[in-house]
Parts: structure tokens; sequence; C-alpha cells
């Protein structure tokens, strides 16, 4: 039976970081196609800049997968993450996510199967170690969602996620 758990926890595991992987790609891919000027140009005063909605990323990540999972203390700053107007240059904000990206998905290598079943409380709410990082890997796709969303608006154009990927293929 244990093997059949290193199995699932390895399965649950890996397809996290992939799903991580695929979000970073994207918002790499969208700013990309963004000049400085636009990072923390915010769409309406209800809406976030792409510089706030990748401060919110590595907060939210942080807390949850960085130091939740990894056992460490809480040091989000939460009301930061959507007040900063400025400070930080695309290729800094960039480098800041890959940071915390990388070190949550180290993060999320290094669990135990004890870690993964284990409840915790996370900003208010409780997550066995895998709704952690369900969490994690869905708030990332939101927020990409909504940085790819701002860019196309701003630059009228396609984004080309999967170019060169034939998406109409059925299943087999």
């Amino acid at each position: 039976m244990s093997s059949n758990y290193s199995q699932l926890q390895e399965e649950i595991c890996k397809n996290a970081i992939f799903r991580m992987d695929e979000s970073s790609r994207m918002i790499h891919i969208a700013l990309s196609n963004l000049e400085e000027k636009y990072i923390w140009m915010r769409p309406n005063n209800n809406s976030n800049s792409i510089g706030n909605q990748i401060l919110h990323l590595c907060g939210n990540i942080s807390q949850y997968a960085i130091c939740s999972l990894g056992n460490i203390e809480d040091f989000r700053e939460r009301e930061l993450e959507f007040t900063t107007k400025e400070g930080y240059t695309k290729k800094e904000l960039l480098y800041k996510l890959n940071s915390v990206v990388n070190t949550a998905k180290e993060t999320i290598n290094n669990c135990t199967t004890a870690n993964l079943i284990k409840k915790r409380e996370v900003q208010g709410f409780v997550f066995s170690g895998i709704g952690i990082i369900l969490h994690v890997v869905e708030h990332y796709s939101y927020h990409t969602g909504q940085i790819a969303f701002w860019v196309k608006q701003l630059k009228d154009k396609p984004l080309g996620f999967y170019d060169g990927i034939d998406l109409t293929v059925k299943n087999k």
C-alpha cells in the first residue's frame, strides 16, 4: 500500500509543478509583449496592475506553499501587494516571481505523505497539504489569466501561448 501512496504523492506533486511551470511560461510570454510603462498601469480604480498581480502571487505562493508546507514562519504583508504602485521593473518582478515559484516547487517536491495529509491553518482556512497545493495551482492559474487578459487589452493581439500545438486533436 505504501508504494501506491508514494506513486500518488509523486503524481500529485509532479502535476502541480507542471501546472505552475505552465503559468510561469504564460506570464513570461505575456510580459514579453509589454513595455515597461504598462507594468504599474491599472485598468480602473477597482483593478490591480500587473505589478500588483505579481506581488500578490509572490505573497500568496510564499504564504501557502513555502511557509505553510515548508513549516516556516509566515512573513507575508498582503496589503503591500495591492498598495504598491511602483518600485520594481518588469525584469525584477519576473525574477522575484521565478524565485518564489522555484522555492515553492522545491517545497512541494519535498513533501512527505504525512505533510500532504496534515491539516494546517493558512490565512484563516484549514487545508491539508494537498489542499494547499491545489490552492496554489488554481490561484496562480487564475491570476495568470487576469494578467494575460490585461496584456491582450493593452496590446490587442493574441499571445500565442500554444502556437505550434494542434489543440483540435481528439482524446484517445
